[in-house]
């Protein structure tokens, strides 16, 4: 059988834990950041996780993680 290829886009943007959990950058701190406020610029560097009904969808994305 051959080998199953990643997912381009999911393979530059879904991380997983040590727990299969799937980790993600949020977005919306890159550009126009003069009108945000200081708490939610605080809030985006936090990292971001899947719902488990989504996990399963990266899963299959990304087959050899």
């Amino acid at each position: 059988m051959p080998k199953l290829k990643n997912h381009s886009g999911a393979k530059k943007r879904f991380r997983f834990t040590a727990n299969l959990k799937v980790k993600y950058k949020k977005a919306g701190a890159r550009h126009l950041l003069a009108g945000m406020s200081s708490k939610r610029g605080r809030f985006l560097r936090k990292a971001g996780y899947l719902q488990k009904q989504e996990t399963s969808l990266i899963k299959k994305m990304l087959p050899y993680h």
